[in-house]
C-alpha cells in the first residue's frame, strides 16, 4: 500500500510539474520538484505506514529538512532565468512530449526507486538503534556539507572580483560538494532504514542515487558543461571530482 501510494504521489507531482514546465517553456522546473517529491513520498510513508512510528517520522523529518532546502535552493537558482543549458543540450530539437518522457517520467520513476528505503522502513518493526543513529549522523553531515557548499558558491557568484572558477572552501577539496553531500544524505537514510529488516534489501536505492549524482545527471554532466571555461582544466587536474580529498599541488 505504501509503495503504490508513493508511486501515485510521485506521478501526480511530476504531471503537475510537467504542466507548469510547459506553461513556462522550460523543463528545469523539475529540479525544484525533485526535492519536494521526496518530502511528499516520506509524508505518505509516515502517514500510511504501520511500522515503527518513531523511525517513520524521523525519516520524514530528515527528508523534509533536506528536500525543502534543496527545493528552495533550486527555485532561487532557476527563477527568472531561461532553460538550464544541460536540459537544452539534452532536448535540442525535441518536442515537449519527448521532454516529458525523458525528464519528468524518468525522474518520477527515479524518485520512487531512490525513496524505497523510506517506503520499506515505514512497514518495518523496531530495529538496531546504533545503526539508525549512525545513519542520522551521516545524513546530517551530508546536509551540512551540501548546505555549506551551496552557500560558498552563492558567495562566490556575488563577489564581483571572483575568478573564472570556484576553487575556495569545500570546492578546493571536491568539484561537487553539493552532490557529495546529497550522496551522504541518502546513504544515511538507507542506514536508518537498514536498521530494521528488510530495509537492508533496498541498498540499490542509494547506489542508484550515487550513480545519478556522479555519472548520469550530476557531476560528469556538469563537468562536460564546464569544459573550455578558463582555468577549468587546471582546477579539475588538482581537485577531486567527487569524494573530498586534499587538493593536489
Amino acid at each position: 500500500m505504501v509503495s503504490g501510494a508513493s508511486l501515485l504521489a510521485a506521478a501526480v507531482l511530476m504531471a503537475v510539474t510537467a504542466a507548469i514546465g510547459h506553461r513556462l517553456g522550460k523543463v528545469s522546473v523539475v529540479d525544484t520538484a525533485w526535492g519536494l517529491g521526496f518530502v511528499l513520498v516520506a509524508l505518505v510513508a509516515a502517514v500510511l505506514g504501520d511500522g515503527s512510528a518513531s523511525r517513520r517520522w524521523l525519516l520524514f523529518a530528515l527528508i523534509a529538512v533536506w528536500g525543502l532546502r534543496l527545493a528552495r535552493h533550486m527555485h532561487r537558482r532557476n527563477h527568472g532565468k531561461g532553460e538550464d543549458p544541460r536540459y537544452a543540450q539534452m532536448l535540442e530539437g525535441a518536442s515537449y512530449a519527448v521532454a516529458v518522457r525523458k525528464v519528468f517520467v524518468t525522474q518520477g520513476l527515479a524518485l520512487w526507486f531512490v525513496s524505497l528505503p523510506v517506503q520499506v522502513s515505514a512497514v518495518a518493526g523496531h530495529g538496531v538503534l546504533p545503526v539508525a543513529a549512525l545513519g542520522v549522523l551521516l545524513a546530517l553531515a551530508g546536509l551540512v556539507f551540501e548546505s555549506v557548499g551551496d552557500a560558498q558558491l552563492a558567495a562566490y557568484k556575488r563577489d564581483p572580483d571572483h575568478g573564472p572558477v570556484m576553487d575556495r572552501g569545500l570546492w578546493a577539496w571536491t568539484r561537487h560538494p553539493n552532490y557529495f553531500g546529497d550522496a551522504c544524505v541518502w546513504w544515511g537514510i538507507f542506514l536508518v532504514a537498514a536498521s530494521a529488516w528488510p530495509g537492508v534489501l533496498t541498498v540499490l536505492s542509494p547506489v542508484a542515487m550515487t550513480y545519478f549524482l556522479v555519472w548520469a545527471t550530476g557531476a560528469r554532466l556538469l563537468d562536460r558543461h564546464m569544459e573550455g571555461r578558463p582555468g577549468w582544466a587546471e582546477y579539475a587536474a588538482r581537485t577531486s571530482m567527487f569524494v573530498p580529498l586534499p587538493p593536489k599541488r
